[in-house]
């Protein structure tokens, strides 16, 4: 149960940040369920996070993480840990994940519940992990939403790769 919750308002709907007070402990799309039971109200940890939410939402890796304090299973722990490695823009497979954890490729099943858990949407990058045929594949907030962060990442992505034609030598 969450101490304290804030709301922010996303191209992609409501959001709703908990905090137990000093830190992060849940980001999810409003929708999913009810509020909270808390007080509303803003916290330096809900600054902290609107400020990447911000930088994340205008097209740009924010290039930070917000202070977290995630409780979850030494295995979801290690998943959502493995989550933050993936880079902005990027994809990776369920099994891909569960290989770079040192589990068999078997283990994508595994990986993918632990996924759903994610207690921290978009600043643990959970829509980054894709299915075996690189599609975007389950999503605690909704299938629409992860295909839509997917293609505005790649779109920053070779927004910033693209070179402009002043800057190629002569």
């Amino acid at each position: 149960m969450a101490a304290y919750f804030h709301r922010y308002a996303s191209p992609l709907g409501g959001i709703i940040l908990e905090s137990g007070g000093d830190a992060l402990t849940a980001l999810r799309f409003a929708g999913e369920g009810t509020l909270p039971e808390g007080e509303e109200r803003d916290l330096p940890a809900f600054a902290e996070a609107e400020r990447w939410l911000d930088l994340y939402f205008s097209g740009r890796d924010p290039g930070f993480t917000p202070k977290t304090a995630l409780s979850g299973t030494p295995f979801q722990r290690a998943v959502w840990e493995a989550l933050r490695t993936i880079p902005y823009g990027e994809t990776v497979t369920y099994a891909g994940l569960a290989e770079r954890l040192g589990l068999p490729r078997a283990s994508a099943r595994a990986v993918g519940g632990a996924c759903g858990r994610n207690p921290i949407l978009l600043i643990i990058p959970c829509h980054r992990v894709v299915g075996q045929d690189g599609r975007p594949a389950g999503y605690a907030g909704g299938p629409e939403r992860k295909r839509m962060l997917l293609e505005t990442e790649r779109e920053n992505m070779s927004q910033s790769l693209c070179c402009k034609t002043e800057d190629l030598p002569e």
